[in-house]
């Protein structure tokens, strides 16, 4: 067997499950299969493995499902490909000389009280144009520090939540645009295979959404007709390489992962936490009577979500920033969809649903924020932001000065809703360690290096 040419990535992991994706070549005709066994840690024996055929249609690459696996524990497992002379139904009866490296991934713990930990990040920019990196170490070197981080944490790090703009396929469009499927999924490839994130993504469950770099930059407010064709394989490359290990694609009752999807947000939960990941960018509507940055069954189901779930603590991704809103004007934005905004927040205030946070990146810069009601002591919602992972030289860092924290942030008939800074405006390369225990978020920013930049811890109530 060899060893993948990108991943192994591990996805969605529960007590019990683990999604893993990976990358092989393809070699003229040929066919070609991934596989994957794995052990709990300090057994000796493998479990049988699970295998899927690679197609040049999925650009070589599957994802893996493992069921049956224990809660809280550590196992290994080892991953690769290669092209057997036999077929698909004697594979299991071959004997297969395995990758030599061994990777470990935790599944999820069962006890639902447990403190928990995540790690958090948006805008990798990482310079690939005409299929040549510049300087990838630049994009890569702030996972070493994640992983550094990860390998020490107490509690044990959950999951890695990647919030946007983890490709730019947009990157230097006026010299060299990327149009062509072969060469977003390119850009994927040498992405994801950068050694230090490589080696994070094969330990620790990676959950990701888009935002317009995976696309164009603002879409889709400049689309044209030409975009079309852009849009198609900017999606298809997308839907391979970031939607397919998530819980999105759901599973079929034979234990295997339903290839249908039919929408990109998505839900998942850990303990008594749960995650709700919008998609703010290929359903957004533009008209002006009707301004959406959600479409009505997303709105419909986040709002329902909201309602009913009896999780303790609620984590709301959406890539761009809910708020506070831009001095500039922008319409890319929640400030741009103010009706949507204020929905949600009525739904949050005049339900009373306490512990609510909202997860966002996309402004090169980091903050936390605190929301109030000036009629409604018990309404209050934090936003925890990211932002970037590795910015561009050609692009400034967000500061305070950037954001309106003099005005409320709407206004209605029944109070106001004020916001204030809770923590620094951060204008530098970092990502975010947030811990869950039984009274407080703590949201804590690194460094590149993965030196302390600032600590925030927010009461749970």
């Amino acid at each position: 067997m060899f060893k993948p040419t990108v991943g192994p990535i591990i996805g969605h992991t529960t007590t019990n499950h683990a999604r893993i994706f990976l990358r092989g070549e393809a070699n003229k005709d040929a066919r070609a299969f991934a596989g994957i066994r794995y052990r709990r840690l300090g057994d000796e024996n493998w479990s049988k493995g699970t295998f899927a055929e690679l197609e040049k249609a999925r650009d070589m690459s599957a994802v893996l499902v493992l069921n049956d696996l224990t809660a809280d524990t550590v196992h290994e497992y080892q991953a690769g490909w290669f092209n057997p002379v036999h077929s698909a139904g004697t594979i299991q009866e071959l004997t297969l000389q395995w990758p030599r490296q061994i990777h470990r991934l935790r599944t999820r713990s069962s006890q639902a009280t447990q403190p928990r930990a995540y790690v958090m990040g948006s805008c990798r920019y990482l310079r690939l144009t005409a299929g040549i990196a510049a300087e990838p170490h630049l994009g890569d070197r702030i996972f070493a520090s994640i992983a550094r981080l990860a390998e020490q944490a107490d509690p044990p790090v959950s999951a890695m939540l990647m919030t946007g703009d983890q490709i730019y396929v947009d990157d230097l469009n006026f010299i060299a645009p990327d149009r062509e499927l072969k060469d977003i999924l390119r850009k994927y490839r040498v992405a994801f295979s950068q050694p230090h994130i490589a080696k994070l993504m094969s330990a620790l469950p990676t959950y990701m959404t888009l935002d317009d770099h995976e696309i164009e930059d603002n879409w889709p407010a400049n689309r044209n007709k030409s975009d079309d064709f852009l849009y198609a394989n900017a999606m298809n490359a997308y839907e391979l390489y970031q939607a397919s290990h998530g819980p999105a694609y759901e599973l079929c009752a034979d234990g295997q992962i339903n290839r249908k999807l039919d929408k990109y947000w998505y839900q998942f939960t850990d303990g008594d936490i749960e995650w709700f990941v919008t998609d703010t960018r290929t359903r957004r509507n533009l008209a002006a009577n009707d301004r959406r940055i959600l479409d009505i069954e997303q709105e419909q189901a986040l709002c329902a979500w909201l309602i009913n779930s009896s999780a303790r603590v609620k984590f709301v991704v959406t890539s761009v920033m809910f708020y506070p809103d831009n001095k500039r004007p922008d319409n890319d934005a929640w400030q741009g969809f103010p009706a949507q905004r204020l929905r949600l927040l009525e739904t949050i205030r005049t339900h009373a649903i306490k512990n609510v946070f909202i997860i966002s990146g996309d402004v090169h810069g980091s903050l936390t924020s605190r929301l109030t009601h000036s009629t409604d002591p018990s309404f209050e919602v934090h936003t925890i932001v990211s932002s970037p992972l590795c910015n561009s030289k050609l692009l400034p860092y967000a500061k305070a000065s950037t954001f309106i924290l003099d005005k409320p942030l709407a206004r209605t008939a029944g109070g106001d809703y004020r916001h204030a800074l809770t923590s620094d405006v951060i204008s530098q390369d970092n990502f975010a360690h947030l811990i869950v225990d039984s009274e407080q978020v703590h949201v804590r920013y690194h460094d590149r290096d993965g030196g302390l930049l600032q600590a925030v811890s927010i009461l749970l109530r």
